[in-house]
């Protein structure tokens, strides 16, 4: 079921989506060279208890997780491009690490991710991830009450096509609001004027990601960890953002916190 929001209840989701955006702006400059993927898991955590919020991660296991998630920060690292289960790693020189942050405050949930290169960076990884920015740029531009959800989806997929970039449409964007996902879904790839009108009062999380050669995935022993098929890089980036009867509102902007 699509839920609707109230402007009162869109207020109170600010908070939620501002911690997001000032925790992931400090783990995205905490990142560095010979930083631990656990020590940043620590710190979000840590975050996470001092503003009395609650991680959408920890106990969550949905049908194709191997496990209850068990940590509160997605760390992917290069070739893995979404849902990075943090382990024992120490970021290296010109690593492209994606990080993708959830978490309740208040009873509101808001939904993030940034990616970032450590140390040295790759001119096609500063690209990838430039690509993936503009393709969330696009799709909440288009998340206005005079679309159709299927112009959202376009938009994101107009910029990837627009640098010869394959889309994968099993993992995309989704509702939020008292829960982490919810309906409707939000493909990185879609038709213009199919689907859902969109209506002022609908949140949800809008996040391309894309790889450099393939749109294939494949999964870590973990259970979690997604990575390229044929070991190219990925980057992914994420907003959480209100449809209103004008502009729609980032809930998790990090713009003028970095």
């Amino acid at each position: 079921m699509i839920e609707y929001y109230s402007p009162a209840e869109i207020e109170r989701m600010r908070p939620a989506g501002r911690f997001v955006a000032e925790t992931l702006t400090e783990l995205a400059d905490v990142a560095d060279v010979g930083v631990n993927l656990l020590d940043l898991d620590a710190l979000a955590a840590r975050r996470i208890k001092e503003a009395g919020g609650t991680s959408c991660y920890v106990d969550y296991h949905p049908s194709f997780g191997g496990s209850p998630f068990g940590k509160v920060l997605c760390t992917s690292v290069n070739d893995a491009v979404l849902h990075g289960l943090p382990y024992n790693y120490k970021l290296r020189d010109g690593d492209l690490l994606c990080l993708d942050f959830a978490v309740s405050v208040n009873g509101w949930v808001a939904d993030s991710a940034v990616s970032v290169v450590v140390g040295t960076p790759r001119d096609e990884d500063l690209k990838l991830i430039d690509t993936a920015a503009r393709a969330l740029d696009a799709g909440i531009a288009a998340a206005t009450p005079d679309h159709k959800l299927g112009d959202v989806s376009a938009a994101i997929a107009e910029v990837a096509r627009g640098e010869g970039l394959a889309i994968n449409t099993q993992f995309g964007g989704h509702g939020v609001g008292r829960e982490m996902h919810a309906d409707p879904q939000v493909p990185n790839d879609g038709r213009p004027g199919r689907g859902l009108r969109l209506k002022p009062g609908l949140v949800i999380a809008i996040e391309p990601w894309f790889l450099h050669t393939t749109d294939e995935i494949r999964y870590d022993p973990d259970g979690w960890t997604l990575r390229s098929a044929d070991g190219s890089r990925g980057a992914h980036m994420e907003h959480t953002i209100a449809v209103t009867e004008g502009e729609p509102i980032v809930l998790t902007d990090r713009s003028g916190l970095a």
